[in-house]
């Protein structure tokens, strides 16, 4: 399933309509419509906000492919301590994998990162890494980090991630 599966089995599985869902991320219910149908995707900020309130990890929402080598998308497993300078976070991580493409304005990120560190009851523990520019950077990030974990290096700082601000619920690229 993709996200837009996800979201559609989500919303019914918590009860929701697509108004309710819409109210709650301060949307129009066309919005949660379209999302719902596979004619785009949210701001990564909605995103990052409906994981939260739903209580779902954005690897389980966004359908990163965890388990398994979905088209387009990137995964690899292992252990290894990660440094995001750009987020100030360092977590150990089992597995890393890159979001789909955001379909955002041009001078917004267009991938994030995220590290899972293990699973619970509710699912895998994943923390956002960082934000990328475009696929070349997130894909130069997985490969780094593989290649760390194949020579057994205990710790990996991102390189390509890039610095961004949000403002006014969105998320933009710092040049």
């Amino acid at each position: 399933m993709g996200f837009s599966e996800n979201l559609k089995q989500l919303r019914k599985d918590r009860g929701l309509s697509q108004e309710d869902l819409a109210e709650l991320l301060g949307v129009s219910r066309q919005a949660v419509s379209k999302w719902e149908q596979g004619e785009g995707y949210p701001e990564a900020e909605k995103l990052l906000f409906m994981s939260k309130e739903l209580n779902i990890s954005l690897d389980s929402l966004l359908d990163t492919g965890f388990a398994g080598g979905d088209k387009g998308k990137k995964e690899f497993t292992g252990e290894i301590i990660i440094t995001s300078p750009n987020e100030g976070v360092i977590v150990k991580c089992v597995k890393v994998a890159s979001s789909q493409e955001f379909k955002t304005g041009k001078n917004s990120p267009k991938y994030a990162l995220y590290g899972v560190s293990g699973a619970s009851a509710l699912g895998e523990n994943s923390t956002f890494l960082g934000w990328y520019a475009d696929k070349k950077a997130i894909s130069e990030e997985i490969a780094g980090i593989q290649s760390a974990m194949n020579y057994g290096e205990a710790g990996y700082e991102l390189k390509f991630s890039v610095k961004t601000e949000t403002r006014w619920g969105a998320v933009k690229l710092l040049e």
